[in-house]
């Protein structure tokens, strides 16, 4: 009797890792260099940009309101908001001006696709005002601080750009996942339109194909939380 093919644990964070579930194809399995991936990212330009905010005396505080227990519950507010549209019901209805589909497992995709990408835009709106107000005040609480703050807005524009591109696949690797689902667990006519779907909204595959949905994208509000958690712990530090 044959023996089943076991695949090497992905190693990395757990928001990574779910996502190499959805990939049909093999994935780095080794522990990525974390300078070699760092030396990519940064080019010389950016280096000495952090160099200098880390060097340099910081800029003057801006004006505006200091740091009270009522930006931690802010925090926890704006996330429960973009925690609750994740877990909402998602809009069946076809998306408008959206490209044809070449198949009918991506027609009936398209939905759940706008629904990840309307969550992925909100996170990101939210969390970049939420990350730029926090590190405002703690421009206002010390020099030291100051420089810290100074240090994660160079973070910010030097990181940002990459993220977003990572974190655009996202849609595409779901849609791999759900066409998988989808041809294994639904029949179609040969003649029948790409738009033609027979997959019942109460299909097992589909409940769980759902789940999957909101759990990638909960996992991505964490990713999108750090700074902000970050944030949030050094202007706690007295």
């Amino acid at each position: 009797m044959a023996k089943a093919i076991q695949r090497a644990p992905v190693l990395g964070p757990a928001f990574i890792r779910l996502l190499a579930r959805f990939k049909d194809d093999a994935v780095s399995r080794a522990a990525p260099d974390v300078p070699e991936r760092l030396a990519q990212w940064f080019d010389w330009n950016r280096a000495i940009t952090l160099s200098r905010a880390l060097d340099n005396l910081p800029p003057p505080p801006p004006e505006g309101p200091a740091f009270d227990p009522a930006q931690d519950a802010d925090c926890a507010r704006i996330r429960a908001l973009l925690t609750d549209a994740i877990h909402a019901d998602i809009d069946m209805t076809p998306p408008r001006n959206a490209p044809a589909a070449a198949t009918a497992a991506q027609a009936a995709f398209a939905p759940y696709r706008q629904h990840c990408l309307k969550q992925q835009r909100s996170m990101q709106i939210a969390t970049g005002k939420l990350r730029g107000k926090l590190r405002d005040m703690l421009a206002r609480q010390s020099e030291a601080k100051a420089r810290l703050a100074e240090v994660d807005a160079v973070m910010e524009a030097t990181l940002s750009p990459r993220e977003h591109t990572l974190l655009s696949n996202v849609p595409a690797l779901l849609g791999l996942h759900f066409e998988r689902l989808y041809d294994r667990n639904t029949e179609t006519s040969p003649d029948a339109p790409a738009s033609d779907t027979i997959a019942a909204p109460t299909s097992p595959w589909l409940a769980s194909f759902r789940q999957d949905l909101r759990t990638a994208l909960l996992a991505e509000l964490d990713v999108r939380f750090h700074p902000i958690e970050g944030l949030l712990a050094a202007l706690r530090t007295r």
